[in-house]
């Protein structure tokens, strides 16, 4: 076991295959002499996600193009109208001779224009602006853990054996993780109190904490002005949802158009924004909340199967709730415009859909594996959705770089030349990359040539609050708000990653400058409000850390 631990542990997977030393010699074409000591193969298997330079699949760049708004070949009516332009314009034959030009004709034709451009113009696909947004962080140090507090009470329980605890130290130590990390109370004690009663506690504490901050810096009224409200947790899904326990709490109207999502795993807060946004745009006027959240309580483990441990040392308490609105009067107050939301399901491969899976190990208990696969399942996910999302968010020159290259390679069949990766640096001002791992961020930088300081929200937020699934994002977008970095006009990228397995990307613009928060700051109640909805408000100061996590 001790070996394979070690194994485990590196970055490179080996496997032996014996063969006999004849069929070694000969390429496998010659027999095996009888009694002939074998001899082994060791074939290395790279842990890391997939060099996006070697492949690019031309169906999601033509999606992206698509998506990005180019224009599909002309229908033959406007073919004619633009060859009898032309042909006017180059004087072939007086148009004025073929139709007869009045007045009353001149305004019928004036009304018909105005017409199409106020249906085009009420048609149009309306601004989703985000208004604000609050993440949970429990009051003083209630429900804190360290990593050393983690480790004894994984060893107090009782529930795993020595190579179990021994694992999940080794994975402890090295995950990224610091000492202010939450947990559930119902996880904390001893024994354990695993019920629907601490699991509904733990959900209630986490969006209403959130929620709460919310309404309260914005003034929204939630029981008559939420018109669409979206809840997204994967692992805890009870009756009555989680949707309607927020309705309960706030009153909400009779009409709110209230959706629970689950089992998408850590990607689903993007999902929930794309889904918002679409019925904004169908509902006029319409304000949505997005509460994004995952439940510990009812979903530790308590087996010794490696592949389910991970969870416990990487998962921790958080949640995050954002107010979205379509309302042309909030972009005056809102901080960023959504620009683009692009979504990759990879399901349909049956390696990508057991990538992450909850199951029973051989006990009977039941956790959610990990599979030794999974970054390059993830890496073949954000290669198909960058693919997709470069059209509609690189800069013209970049584009045209990646097009050269792309028709060196395939049409003049040039093969040794390597892609031209795009530099998303120009795209984008902020990057947040769901925290799922320390691995997983170090191999995303690698992977998209970004630069510490590109990282430094999402591996801060790791290092502060953990892998808080889907809400993680938004701890790091808060991140570069209480830093003070985010700017009018700069854009943001936020990635995320889940079971599926799926990759989702959002691409907001900043509206306004966003000050920064400080422990002392508070002048004024509005003030206070605003600061209240950052996480980071008493510990910004001392991040990065000094010896960068």
């Amino acid at each position: 076991m001790a070996s394979t631990a070690a194994v485990m542990e590196r970055e490179r997977l080996t496997a032996e295959m014996a063969f006999p030393p004849a069929v070694v010699a000969a390429g496998g074409g010659a027999s095996c002499k009888p009694g002939a000591e074998p001899r082994s193969i060791v074939i290395k298997i790279r842990r890391r996600l997939p060099d996006f330079a070697r492949s690019v699949n031309l169906k999601y760049v033509k999606l992206g193009l698509l998506s990005a708004g180019f224009p599909m070949p002309p229908s033959p009516s406007w073919v004619v109208m633009l060859a009898l332009a032309a042909a006017a314009a180059y004087g072939l034959f007086d148009v004025a001779a073929l139709y007869a030009v009045d007045l009353v004709g001149c305004a019928a034709w004036l009304c018909a224009a105005a017409l199409l451009v106020a249906v085009w113009y009420a048609r149009r696909p309306r601004p989703v602006y985000l208004v604000e947004f609050a993440c949970y962080k429990p009051d003083g140090d209630e429900h804190e853990i360290s990593k050393d507090g983690f480790l004894e009470m994984t060893e107090s329980t009782g529930f795993f054996n020595g190579e179990a605890v021994a694992f999940q130290t080794k994975i402890t130590r090295r995950s990224g993780l610091g000492d202010r990390t939450y947990l559930p109370p119902g996880i904390q004690a001893r024994p354990p109190r695993l019920s629907m009663a601490e699991a509904r506690a733990e959900a209630e504490a986490v969006m209403f904490g959130c929620l709460d901050k919310l309404f309260a810096a914005t003034g929204v009224d939630p029981s008559r002005d939420v018109g669409i409200l979206i809840v997204n947790c994967s692992l805890f899904n009870p009756t009555p949802s989680l949707a309607s326990m927020v309705v309960n709490r706030y009153r909400m109207r009779e009409d709110v158009k209230s959706f629970n999502l689950g089992g998408m795993g850590c990607s689903a807060g993007l999902i929930a924004v794309d889904l918002a946004r679409d019925l904004l745009q169908a509902n006029a006027g319409a304000l949505a909340v997005v509460v994004s959240t995952e439940n510990i309580t009812l979903n530790w483990y308590f087996g010794n199967d490696r592949s389910m441990l991970l969870s416990n040392c990487i998962f921790r308490m958080g949640g995050a709730a954002a107010l979205l609105s379509s309302r042309g009067g909030d972009a005056r107050r809102a901080k960023y415009r959504l620009l683009h939301t692009v979504r990759t399901h990879k399901g349909a491969a049956d390696g990508c859909f057991g990538s992450v899976y909850q199951r029973e190990d051989e006990r009977g208990r039941v956790g959610v594996s990990l599979a030794r696969e999974l970054m390059a399942v993830a890496g073949d996910a954000l290669k198909t959705n960058i693919t997709t999302l470069g059209p509609l968010v690189l800069p013209l020159a970049e584009q045209l770089k990646f097009l050269r290259s792309l028709v060196l390679r395939r049409v003049l069949r040039r093969g040794a030349r390597r892609p031209y990766i795009p530099d998303f640096r120009r795209a984008f001002e902020h990057f947040c990359v769901h925290a799922g791992g320390r691995a997983v961020l170090e191999e995303v930088q690698r992977s998209l040539g970004l630069g510490d300081g590109d990282m430094e929200a999402s591996k801060c937020a790791l290092h502060r609050f953990g892998n808080t699934s889907s809400s993680s994002l938004w701890y790091e977008l808060a991140y570069a708000e209480a830093k003070g970095r985010v700017r009018r006009g700069h854009r943001v990228w936020q990635i995320g990653f889940g079971s599926g397995f799926k990759c989702n990307s959002a691409v907001w613009r900043a509206l306004r400058d966003v000050p920064p928060v400080s422990s002392g700051a508070g002048d004024g109640e509005e003030e206070r409000r605003r600061v209240s909805c950052n996480p980071w408000v008493d510990s910004v100061e001392s991040y990065p850390p000094k010896a960068y996590i």
